[in-house]
Parts: structure tokens; sequence; C-alpha cells
């Protein structure tokens, strides 16, 4: 999953100190804006047959360069717009447009929305699981103050908003084998807590003022072409870099934790179909979508097939540990099959095949430089 550090403010420009909106501007630290429930604040929208104009937050985190890449296979180059608050690679910046956004700066997020025509938003700033139990006020400040943010932008010029959600929303009280969209969900993470918050505050958003809120609780999902990012299932990836370098890998995981994956192409493409999908066809505001699950000794089989000498050794970190614990085993992800036609296309053996070979052709390029 993705995640963003620490967010700088950017000072207010003396030229943008003139308001012409008869809409409140909210400010940081203060409640919601009340919006009335009748409230006819939508000044623009677009039909189906246009294409949408895209904002992604967080936009270099994991899925954020591989979304965008898709979307501008399908809707064009410049309707597609990345952004965060790093500088980005040439190789990205290149690929088409990319602008600073700080989601903890309203008056930024406002300004672009209106001045790029967004319609579609798809909203993956935040601080993972383990990174954010390492810094849990700046974890609630990304997670959950970037969040209402966002919500207030997209509810007030009508955007369709995207907002991932994660196997972490769920905790040890919620069936686990398998794990149903609707049942308890006690999280004991500041991830998982702010995940549980934005299901819940998007559905609410969407009932209250008509905001087309859409979200999908991921698994564990696994790139090649990204590194590791702090999440518990992170070792689903890590394991591929180190079997291709050096023939083994140190897992930080049990070697019987059993947790639901995804490979990113089928992830990226779950999130495009639901965003694509007609809203009467959604019969939730939050779905969860899955492939495989697998446990580290499972994988570990599996890439034995094309790695004869790899080996596997344990040396379990206590806090991801008791966290993968708390997660589902399998996501049930029968309403998104059902409701909109969701189908993965990876399974393990077509996942390790896929990625050591991308790892393995990556390693002889490195050695014969």
């Amino acid at each position: 999953m993705p995640f963003i550090r620490m967010l700088r403010r950017v000072g207010q420009s003396p030229a943008c100190v003139c308001w012409t909106s008869v809409l409140p501007v909210r400010f940081l630290g203060l409640s919601p804006r009340q919006i009335p429930a009748d409230a006819n604040f939508h000044s623009a929208s677009f039909s189906d047959t246009d294409h949408p104009r895209v904002l992604i937050t967080g936009g270099l985190g994991q899925l954020g360069v591989g979304l965008a890449n898709l979307l501008r296979k399908r809707f064009g180059k410049d309707s597609v717009i990345l952004s965060d608050i790093k500088k980005p690679p040439d190789c990205v910046f290149h690929s088409g447009p990319f602008i600073y956004s700080d989601i903890l700066d309203y008056k930024n997020l406002r300004e672009i929305v209106v001045n790029n025509r967004i319609t579609w938003l798809f909203h993956y700033s935040a601080l993972l699981s383990a990174v954010g139990e390492a810094n849990v006020s700046l974890a609630r400040a990304v997670n959950i103050t970037g969040l209402h943010n966002i919500l207030d932008v997209a509810a007030e010029h009508n955007l369709r908003l995207f907002v991932p959600s994660t196997i972490g929303a769920f905790g040890p009280t919620s069936p686990r084998n398998p794990t149903p969209d609707l049942c308890i969900q006690r999280p004991r993470t500041i991830y998982g807590v702010s995940k549980v918050h934005a299901e819940l505050m998007g559905e609410y958003y969407h009932y209250r003022y008509g905001l087309d809120f859409r979200c999908l609780r991921y698994p564990g999902i696994i790139s090649a072409d990204s590194q590791p990012g702090g999440g518990t299932t992170d070792y689903a990836v890590q394991i591929f870099h180190d079997a291709t370098k050096h023939g083994k890998f140190e897992c930080n995981l049990e070697a019987h934790t059993r947790l639901p994956m995804m490979y990113i192409d089928d992830c990226l493409r779950a999130t495009l179909e639901v965003m694509e999908a007609p809203a009467e066809s959604l019969s939730m505001r939050t779905y969860n979508v899955s492939a495989m699950s697998f446990t580290p000794e499972e994988l570990a089989q599996e890439v034995l097939k094309h790695v004869p000498e790899f080996q596997i050794t344990y040396n379990v970190d206590a806090i991801r540990q008791a966290i993968a614990d708390s997660w589902p085993m399998n996501f049930d992800d029968s309403n998104a099959r059902k409701d909109w036609g969701w189908k993965h296309g990876f399974d393990l053996p077509e996942l390790v095949t896929t990625m050591l070979n991308f790892h393995g052709s990556e390693t002889r390029v490195s050695q014969a430089n």
C-alpha cells in the first residue's frame, strides 16, 4: 500500500487573498463544514461519454504511478494528474502531468481541483501499518485530517472519489476465514482505525451529501517494480528481491501466517472497474476484493520450483506478527464478483513466475553491467 511522509504546509500567497466563491472556506482544525442536505453546490458535471479529469494524491507510493499509467492509456495522457509532496523521478515526471499537492493544505487542494476541472479523485496518501505504529501522531494527521480535507473538496465539487481501504480495517474480533464485507471491525493499529474511519465517513458523505464515494478493501498488494514500503504484508515483495539477488530470504512473519494477497495488475484493474461501474449496480460503498491467500512457507515452496537453491529463514518481528494475527486469512469478495463482475487474473503460480521473471531479468542486467 502507498504511504506518505511528513507534510509541509504551504504559505498563503498574497495573490490568492481575494475569494469570489459564495461557499464558506474551511480552515484546518475546525469542525467539518455544515452543508445543508439540499444544498446545490455542484457547478459542473460530466457525462458518462466524456473522459474524466483525474487527480491522484500520494501518487508516488506503490500504486499511484501504476494507476496513472493505466488511466492515461484509457483516458489520455493529459487527463490524469499525479501528485505528491516528494520530487518525482525523471521517468515519472516526463510520463505525464505531475504537481505538488499537500493533502493537509485544504486551499491548495481546492485550487488544484478547480483549476484543472477535476472530476475523479483517487486518494492514496496514507501511512502504512508498521510505519504508522512508529509515528501515531503523523499517521493521525495524514490518514484522518487529510481524509477530511479530501472528503470536503470532493463533496463541494461533485467529484467521484475513490479511497482505498485494506485488510488492516479488521481486527482480532473480526471473522478471519473468510472475512465478509460486513462484520465487526475493531482494528488495533492507527492505520486500521483510520481506514474504518474512512469507510464510514465516505458512506456518511454519500448518504448525507450525495458524494459518489467508492472504496475497495485491498489485500496485501505485490508489485514487481516497487520497493517494500513498511507494510506488514511486504515480506511477499521482499522475498523476490532477495531470492534473485542472494538466493535466500529472512522472513519477519511466522511460516504459517496466512494472509490474502493480490498482484498489482489485478489491484489496479479492480480499482478502475469499480470506478467505472454504474452507480445502480453498487449495493454498497466498500467492497472486499481478493485473488489468493497464502503463507510465507507456501510462497517459499513456489519460489523453490524456480530457484532450487533458495533458502528461507525466520526472524519474527513481534509487532508485525501481532498485526498479521489480527487480520483476515481469507477475504470473501463475493459481493464484488456479483455486483460489478470482479474476476482476478493471477493465482500464486502466475504471481511467482511473473515476479521472478521481472527480478531475475533485472539481476542479470545488473551483473552484465
